[in-house]
C-alpha cells in the first residue's frame, strides 16, 4: 500500500485546513488508518484514527471537537478536517494504514506499531 498525503500549508490561528491521504496498491486490505504528527524537537504523536469498515473514530484529547477524521472507502482516501487551528498544531502530519485482515482493537489505534504503511508527511504551520 502506498500513501500520498497532501493539504498542508501555512495558516493563521483560528483557520481551518483539510488534509487528504490517498491509498493505492492494495486498498481493499485496509482495516484502520490514522494521522500522526511530529512537531520540531518532539516525538511523533497520535492525532486521530478511524477503523475502516466500522467508521468509528478516535482522537487525541487536545484535538477533540476541532479535528474530524473521515474516510471515503470508494476513493480509498482518508481526510483530516482541522478547524480552529492553534500554534501548537504546527507539525508534520503523517498518515498511516494498517493493512491486516482483522480490525485493530481500539486501544491499539494510537500506537505507531499498529500501522504497516506510512505516507511521506505534509507540513502544517499555524502562525499565532
Amino acid at each position: 500500500v502506498q500513501l500520498q498525503a497532501s493539504g498542508g500549508g501555512l495558516v493563521q490561528a483560528g483557520d481551518s485546513l483539510k488534509l487528504s491521504c490517498a491509498a493505492s496498491g492494495r486498498p481493499f486490505g485496509i482495516s484502520a488508518t490514522a494521522w500522526f504528527r511530529q512537531a520540531p524537537g518532539k516525538e511523533r504523536e497520535f492525532v486521530a484514527a478511524i477503523r475502516w469498515s466500522r467508521g468509528d473514530s478516535y482522537y487525541l484529547d487536545s484535538v477533540k471537537g476541532r479535528f474530524t477524521m473521515s474516510r471515503d472507502k470508494a476513493e480509498n482516501t482518508m481526510y483530516l478536517q482541522m478547524n480552529s487551528l492553534i500554534h501548537e498544531d504546527t507539525a508534520i502530519y503523517y498518515c498511516a494504514a494498517n493493512a491486516g485482515y482483522t480490525t485493530p482493537i481500539v486501544t491499539s489505534l494510537s500506537r505507531p506499531y499498529t500501522y504497516d504503511y506510512w505516507g511521506q508527511g505534509t507540513l502544517v504551520t499555524v502562525s499565532s
